[in-house]
């Protein structure tokens, strides 16, 4: 049994452990030595607390000796991306690193449903404090190659920005699944990357605090990184639902992200972006290769019962003006609360004033969308996994300041809208080019979590991949 738990549904594993068919100490130690065997290669976790995962597996194994309800998620480890707070554990970033007194709120719930946490993954360009690059001498990188996550598909290859370490966890099955934050794609362009599934959640969907730097998620999400749609489903719902302590979160239920996952797409009605009107502009000579993979799946769908439509629709390059937009819009990753001070300057409000209309058009040419459309489909991300030389040259800058003023729109160009906007967007492996993955991006109205899990749910059934890395 020891074996076959590598491959298994979270969701299975959960089922043999209610049927005490398995224990929830086999599950962790399992997993705890896959880590012990794979996370050299990859460098996937920032911490691996093996002492407590084994105290709260005995636990959960006492817990089902008694007899006791077991919630949904009881015995399956799990990890978060390491900027989220687990109470005991080091809370490292750049210029922080204490041992956190509290538990994310998205923390408490998955333990709440009986997940036993691991550890926390590694989080690309967290850790090198600027070290000089390897290969341009007085360039600052802000990579450090020692401890950096890389690709399980091929490990001279990264497996994206920022989520990284989780997207080769889920992939590599070092885990069943882990969580990771999506500001621009953050979640979903590593699991492209990485083949496997990736949720950036509702505006609000998945509530959070900060006790030590108060501040309200405006634009960044939690969500889950899995091998299947089903266990992202079931990790979604167990972290979902309003919370006192956040003042942004949605105040009422939205649908429920697991019922409708067996309700298949026929009479469903998709559109097709190729770009949003604007992301050919970050295309490369790879694009187009890209593209026809996810074009291909997206159509796949009418096989089972749906329209998929193109769409013309062009919306606005949130980066058109170069940096600017990046950087100068005010506070929209984080608001300060309470009495501390704004995170950043004070800005333009003529400029403030273009970028909020900027928004209010594009939200209002997705709601026309959607009036129609049930969700829409694009590919997730336009490149593949790049080699750790080509990607520290895209992200490395010039003097020591934070990367990605020009890369990022390049690495974002079809995921960032859906931040923007406070809209859910899933991405589902969907083949591959090169044997690197690509990842099918579905997306919908704000709350409808259920739809777009729905579709990918339908189209991984339909259209499995069952390929698995080279490290694992």
């Amino acid at each position: 049994m020891s074996e076959e738990l590598t491959w298994l549904p979270a969701w299975r594993i959960r089922e043999l452990i209610g049927k005490r068919e398995v224990s929830c100490v086999e599950v962790t130690e399992h997993f705890l030595g896959r880590i012990e065997e794979f996370n050299p290669t990859l460098r996937a976790f920032e911490q691996v607390d093996r002492a407590g995962a084994r105290e709260q597996a005995r636990r959960a194994d006492r817990a089902v000796a008694a007899g006791e309800a077991l919630g949904p998620l009881h015995g399956i480890p799990t990890s978060v991306k390491s900027h989220i707070r687990v109470e005991g554990l080091r809370y490292v970033q750049p210029g922080t690193d204490v041992v956190s007194s509290f538990d994310d709120i998205c923390v408490e719930r998955l333990r709440r449903a009986g997940a036993i946490i691991i550890g926390t993954n590694t989080m690309m360009g967290a850790g090198a404090d600027l070290t000089l690059a390897r290969d341009r001498p007085g360039v600052f990188s802000p990579f450090n190659w020692d401890a950096e996550a890389l690709s399980p598909w091929d490990t001279t290859r990264v497996p994206g920005w920022s989520s990284s370490g989780g997207a080769a966890t889920a992939a590599a099955r070092l885990l069943p699944v882990t969580i990771g934050s999506d500001g621009g794609g953050s979640t979903r362009l590593p699991a492209a990357y990485s083949g496997v599934v990736g949720l950036h959640t509702s505006r609000g969907l998945i509530p959070h605090v900060n006790y030590d730097k108060p501040t309200m998620l405006l634009t960044a999400s939690y969500g889950p990184l899995a091998r299947y749609v089903r266990d992202a489903a079931l990790f979604t719902r167990a972290m979902s639902g309003g919370d006192g302590r956040d003042y942004v979160c949605l105040q009422d239920d939205t649908p429920d992200p697991v019922d409708a996952l067996d309700r298949g797409v026929e009479g469903m009605s998709m559109a097709w972006t190729e770009d949003f009107g604007f992301a050919a502009t970050y295309a490369t000579a790879d694009s187009a290769r890209i593209i026809d993979v996810a074009r291909a799946a997206a159509h796949s769908l009418v096989t089972l019962g749906a329209t998929v439509d193109p769409t013309a629709e062009v919306w606005e390059d949130r980066a058109e003006r170069g940096t600017v937009r990046w950087t100068v819009e005010p506070s929209v990753y984080e608001v300060m609360v309470g009495t501390n001070s704004a995170p950043l300057p004070a800005l333009d409000p003529l400029l403030y004033r273009e970028q909020a209309e900027s928004r209010a058009r594009n939200w209002e040419r997705f709601q026309r969308l959607f009036r129609r459309y049930d969700v829409i489909l694009s590919v997730t991300a336009q490149r593949i996994a790049a080699p750790v030389e080509e990607w520290e040259r895209a992200w490395t800058v010039d003097g020591p300041t934070f990367p990605g003023g020009s890369f990022a729109p390049v690495y974002c160009s079809h995921t960032m809208i859906f931040n923007w906007l406070g809209f859910p967007a899933v991405t589902v492996p969907c083949g591959f080019v090169d044997g690197l993955p690509v990842g099918l991006q579905i997306a919908a109205w704000h709350g409808r979590e259920d739809l777009v899990l729905r579709v990918a749910e339908a189209f991984q059934q339909a259209f499995p991949r069952d390929e698995h890395p080279a490290v694992s």
